[in-house]
């Protein structure tokens, strides 16, 4: 088995406060607020994935671009192991030395495609995490925002989860919060943050990586 550098490191990046108009005018994001991709450590600059993130004490709030893409996104909510779109998972005590998800880890799926009538209307999830010793209280997907778009050459997400979607989340007590994130594509392979397959970056806390909620 060949490890992934990225697991040779402990990695914390910052995420900036989202700007006082947002999310009423929507979770598109600029620059500053993109997250490194951890990819670079080993020699993969593709550059397919651009993820930002923001947060407020009203919730957390993303962007992805994917990019790089010959055909529209294949998704199917109903079997999201198998959907394109991305997967984020959050910790709201940002816990490394358990291996076992708690009360206060989290796990969404966001699909470009694939709910309304005609499968064409972006969807979201909330997902158990796999072993975890306890999962938080289901969030209906009703309570979660997500806009979407398809091009030709990709798609884009935008997203926001709320506080009370995310068990534990107060940013003046605890201000780091555990984070990964898994873009999975049939043409591009499996985009992940910090240590991706064949580890179980899925369900085991302490292979994720950490944000510093900076003002």
């Amino acid at each position: 088995m060949i490890f992934p550098k990225r697991l040779l490191f402990r990695f914390a990046a910052d995420c900036r406060k989202a700007p006082k108009s947002w999310p009423q005018k929507g979770t598109a994001l600029s620059e500053k607020y993109r997250l490194p991709d951890l990819r670079e450590l080993e020699g993969d600059r593709s550059s397919n994935c651009d993820f930002r993130m923001a947060w407020s004490e009203l919730g957390i709030g993303f962007s992805l671009a994917v990019t790089g893409k010959k055909r529209l996104p294949s998704c199917r909510p109903s079997q999201p192991d198998e959907c394109e779109g991305v997967q984020i998972w959050i910790d709201t005590r940002d816990v490394h030395n358990v291996h076992r998800a708690t009360k206060f880890c989290h796990r969404f799926l966001f699909t470009p495609s694939g709910d309304g009538a005609s499968d064409a209307e972006p969807a979201v999830l909330w997902l158990p995490i796999r072993g975890a010793r306890e999962n938080p209280n289901r969030i209906a997907s009703e309570k979660i925002q997500i806009q979407a778009v398809c091009r030709k050459d990709g798609y884009k997400i935008n997203g926001y989860l709320p506080a009370d979607a995310l068990s534990g989340y107060d940013p003046t007590e605890y201000a780091m919060l555990g984070f990964h994130y898994a873009v999975r594509d049939r043409e591009l392979g499996e985009m992940t943050w910090t240590a991706g397959a064949p580890l179980p970056h899925e369900e085991d806390p302490s292979l994720w990586g950490s944000l510093r909620l900076v003002d």
